[in-house]
């Protein structure tokens, strides 16, 4: 019976992260900074920005729900006070 070992064998499958690093430490640790840099300036030309109409409108609806969430848990916490004062007395 002999084994078949893939190891060291460049196959269709083989990433660039296997591949040997090749050339100055430096000059890599920098070109990986520029590689990042330009990835993050492609996805930011791809953000849509709000328009006025639609930042205004968004921010009503955040601070009319944290104002109701707020009053729920208020109310909750009153209700716990009342219990609390009725179980234990003032």
């Amino acid at each position: 019976m002999t084994e078949t070992s893939t190891a060291g064998v460049a196959g269709p499958g083989r990433t660039r992260r296997d591949a040997p690093q090749q050339g100055n430490p430096v000059g890599r640790f920098f070109g990986a900074i520029a590689l990042f840099v330009r990835q993050i300036l492609d996805e930011l030309r791809k953000v849509v920005r709000p328009t006025r109409h639609e930042l205004v409108t968004y921010t009503g609806v955040v601070i009319f729900f944290v104002a109701t969430v707020m009053m729920y848990v208020w109310g909750l916490d009153q209700l716990v006070v009342k219990l609390v004062a009725l179980s234990f007395g003032k």
